[in-house]
């Protein structure tokens, strides 16, 4: 309450046509933008296939995070969000997505789940942090905080009375901790793999209820005939993602920029295998810590540990 939350801190000092913007728009199904954008797929799976035979698993998903991720480092506004018409600047750095559950009857069954990241992450520690919450989301017996509140509202009664309640208890700042890290609406990146379905990418709303300021699609690969520079036809494959971003938050500009480091990330996968060079924070407010920070942040790979165990042993010989 009067601007005191507990996954943010009060943004002041906003330009004042942006802080014009929730008054205009102030649902956030008011502001969505939807764009679509496409990226290499040959180059991406080419890294893939290449980590892959030093024992390092990544997967699309992972680039694309991990490309959110150091954007975010650099222009830490584009993690803000709005709620009763006040900017806040997050004090985490998260990412929900959707994880099909493994069955014993072959159903089809879904668990949600939120990761927290660090803005130092490598796509070594991006694909760790990824690979590890899919592992405990898998399980059929899985029981996350986000499965445990919506078993509380099996209660069609129940659920409208104790939804309503957390609406309001969410305008005002005055939501536990525990629900707004149980929700996976309340954090900075929706990501869905639609491809994993076999299905294209889609501009996905982004939802009233929490925080959420991004939502990212990745879908099917897309083939279309190019030419070479001598004029020869060739078909070239790409990844589409379907972006849809709440345009209050922060100025076109910001987001643009947003997307072509993005893009730039994903073109060159390279450059996610070091940490940024330096931070920045937005109001000077610091993310909390992973609950299962990394012991390194650099990792390397097991071709590269193999090399070094050999030049141990022959300096030994």
């Amino acid at each position: 309450m009067f601007g005191h939350r507990p996954d943010g801190k009060l943004v002041r000092g906003v330009d004042p046509i942006i802080a014009l913007t929730p008054y205009l728009m102030p649902m956030r199904c008011d502001a969505q933008v939807m764009l679509s954008y496409r990226v290499e797929y040959e180059r991406l799976a080419r890294y893939i296939v290449k980590k892959g035979g030093e024992g390092v698993k990544i997967t699309f998903m992972d680039l694309m995070i991990a490309a959110y991720v150091r954007a975010v480092s650099q222009m830490p506004e584009i993690n803000r969000f709005i709620v009763n018409k006040r900017f806040y600047a997050r004090n985490e750095l998260t990412c929900s997505f959707v994880v099909l559950q493994n069955t014993r009857n072959g159903s089809v069954a879904e668990n949600t789940t939120k990761c927290k990241f660090d803005p130092h992450d490598t796509i070594y520690d991006v694909a760790a942090r990824v690979a590890k919450a899919i592992q405990d989301s898998r399980k059929e017996d899985a029981d996350n905080s986000s499965i445990k509140v919506a078993k509380l509202l099996l209660n069609p009664v129940l659920a409208t009375v104790i939804a309503g309640l957390a609406r309001i208890l969410d305008r005002y700042g005055l939501m536990p901790r525990y629900l707004i890290d149980a929700s996976p609406f309340h954090t900075g990146l929706f990501v869905t793999n639609m491809a994993s379905i076999g299905m294209p990418a889609v501009n996905h709303h982004i939802y009233n209820f929490g925080t959420t300021s991004q939502f990212v699609s990745i879908g099917n690969v897309q083939r279309t005939t190019e030419l070479t520079p001598d004029g020869k036809p060739y078909v070239k494959r790409w990844l589409p993602l379907g972006v849809v971003a709440d345009e209050r938050v922060t100025a076109g500009m910001v987001y643009s920029k947003m997307i072509t480091e993005m893009i730039r990330y994903l073109t060159n996968p390279e450059l996610l295998e070091k940490p940024p060079e330096q931070v920045f924070w937005d109001e000077g407010n610091k993310y909390s810590e992973p609950k299962v920070p990394l012991k390194r942040r650099r990792r390397r790979s097991s071709a590269a540990l193999r090399l070094v165990f050999r030049r141990r042993r022959n300096r030994a010989a």
